[in-house]
């Protein structure tokens, strides 16, 4: 069983085309909360209550570190078998966490046995702004940062962390491209990207876009995403206004 949306996803990419999938109890509600093509609808699912976990019997109730904090406690305290999975804080740390993760399950997988790929060469100098939601983009030192360097990016920010970002600072100084990780819907927390003065300053070629979803979670599609960020520096289309 899980209790949280990164647990659903490494439960639904290990066992979802395998026999072993009648093994998962079920995922948590937060999967249909946010939805992905490749998981489906079809899981079992609870609804996130003590008692309806405590009523499914799982043998095993996997957990983020950062997830389900009383609900996780009390199913402890009641004597049930609940790992809390540290979530990785570098792209080093990913192959590890899918290991592990897979030992729980009593599986093996050859992919997640390598060794972190090699990192992309740098691309000329390019800087990328990963810019999300509410006009926030993402700094130093985090594990989204580290998916960019290891693609052969230049992090824009010098900043550490998340930034709330300025639009005269952008204007002025533009950054070769961005990667706009938000979801794809009109919202008023997207109102900062589309702002007009920012699309003049970096031509809407320059835009990149990826998966949203797989910077949600690490997992083994982290992999996916830092080649799909390798194939766009190598690309030479954007560079032309």
């Amino acid at each position: 069983m899980s209790l949280d949306l990164c647990t659903d996803w490494m439960l639904a990419r290990a066992m979802g085309n395998t026999p072993d999938r009648t093994r998962v109890v079920a995922l948590s509600p937060y999967h249909r909360h946010y939805p992905v093509a490749w998981v489906g609808e079809d899981w079992p699912y609870h609804d996130g209550s003590l008692e309806q976990i405590l009523r499914l019997k799982p043998d095993l109730i996997l957990v983020g570190e950062y997830n389900a904090l009383q609900v996780r406690r009390r199913l402890q305290a009641l004597g049930q078998h609940v790992e809390v999975l540290p979530l990785p804080k570098s792209l080093d740390a990913v192959a590890g966490y899918e290991r592990r993760f897979l030992a729980l399950l009593e599986l093996t997988a050859d992919q997640a046995q390598r060794s972190v790929p090699p990192a992309a060469g740098g691309s000329a100098g390019r800087r990328l702004l990963l810019l999300g939601a509410n006009g926030i983009g993402t700094g130093r030192g985090t594990f989204e940062d580290g998916v960019l360097k290891h693609a052969g990016w230049h992090n824009y920010l010098e900043d550490p962390g998340y930034v709330r970002l300025d639009l005269e600072r952008l204007v002025t100084d533009p950054p070769d491209a961005i990667l706009w990780a938000a979801p794809a819907s009109r919202a008023l927390a997207n109102q900062f990207a589309e702002h007009p003065v920012l699309k003049r300053a970096v031509p809407i070629q320059r835009w990149l876009s990826t998966d949203y979803w797989r910077w949600q979670c690490p997992g083994p599609w982290t992999w996916e995403l830092s080649e799909q960020l390798q194939r766009m520096a190598a690309q030479r289309r954007p560079w032309h206004d």
